[in-house]
């Protein structure tokens, strides 16, 4: 495959470098097969009628992909994509001036959509269901509704946290609800190599295989670790990624075998040696780790569960013995 670079000049490279290291084609995305497969046949279904694609639900831990997705989904469509954020829909005026200026077979992306509130999250309903806007006008006794025609249009949700959205908000996404899964090594290590090629770099097969190591399975993580070595690799005045390199560019970053950075280890930390490895429940270890719970459970804890370090129990979370010897160690 060839190389493909971009001007090092360019002022902001940081993002430029994200958006290059996103795939920009569905052929290739890596990895979350048996969703790619499902998403397929939904949008060749809608194109093969003329239609818009039904409304999608993305959720899983973060960075493994929900707003690629959503990006090709729109490229495949031939459509426009509109973005938003839940935590940025506080009134119902916010998705009222969206949803107005949608245009025909738009695909509206709303991250971190367990953030919206009451208000707006049933304003979507009719939206949803019926392509219409129910604006209420006046108050009291004289108050009537105004129910405005919307154009066809996608929505696709994406969260962390799924539990938090209501029952009759999932149900409304008619066209599927898809949780990503971690990705394999193997997988992470094809991601590492298309990302240092669209980057212009040159990586070594084994020093790609220990980013994938320890990037915790997740793309976001991986491609971050990819740039910071490229950066060592640029004070050292060489041209490509060795293993060596890899391996100070961990050091650098206290990055152990687990793939653990400073502060897993004293979040794991806390919980063997100030609660005895525990249980404990969310609130009292946030507060302990100066943390907000969310960031608890949305952070640290779906790799520290995947390694089987930690586990939850409905008296709180819990130390393994495995988290136990790796902080020993």
């Amino acid at each position: 495959m060839g190389k493909e670079s971009i001007d090092l000049r360019t002022p902001d490279k940081t993002h430029i470098y994200e958006y290059v290291m996103r795939p920009a084609e569905w052929r290739h995305y890596i990895g979350q097969n048996a969703i790619k497969r499902a998403l397929e046949v939904l949008m060749r279904a809608a194109k093969g009628r003329g239609e818009t694609m039904e409304h999608v639900l993305l959720y899983g831990p973060a960075g493994l992909g929900k707003t690629t997705l959503a990006h090709l989904i729109a490229h495949e469509m031939g459509a426009s994509l509109k973005i938003t954020s839940g935590a940025a829909l506080e009134r119902a005026s916010d998705i009222a001036a969206i949803l107005t200026n949608l245009t025909p077979g738009e695909i509206l992306f709303i991250d971190e959509i367990h953030r919206i509130n009451k208000t707006v999250e049933e304003m979507l309903y009719p939206a949803m269901e019926r392509r219409s806007l129910d604006i209420i006008v006046g108050k009291g006794p004289s108050a009537r509704t105004i129910q405005l025609d919307l154009p066809a249009f996608t929505l696709i949700g994406a969260t962390t946290r799924i539990a938090m959205l209501t029952q009759p908000f999932r149900s409304r996404f008619a066209g599927g609800i898809f949780r990503l899964e971690f990705y394999t090594e193997k997988e992470i290590e094809t991601i590492l190599s298309h990302s240092a090629a669209r980057i212009g770099i040159e990586a070594d097969a084994e020093a790609l295989h220990i980013i994938a190591g320890r990037s915790r399975l997740t793309p976001r993580i991986a491609n971050r670790l990819l740039k910071r070595s490229r950066d060592v690799a640029h004070v050292a005045e060489q041209n490509h990624i060795t293993a060596a390199i890899v391996h100070k560019t961990f050091d650098l970053l206290s990055i152990d075998e687990a793939g653990l950075e400073n502060e897993d280890r004293r979040f794991l930390g806390i919980l063997i040696d100030k609660f005895n490895g525990g249980p404990v429940g969310l609130s009292t270890l946030a507060a302990a780790a100066s943390e907000d719970p969310d960031t608890i459970q949305e952070v640290y804890e779906p790799y520290l569960l995947r390694l089987g370090f930690i586990e939850r129990t409905p008296r709180g979370r819990v130390a393994t013995s495995r988290a136990k010897e790796h902080i020993k160690n």
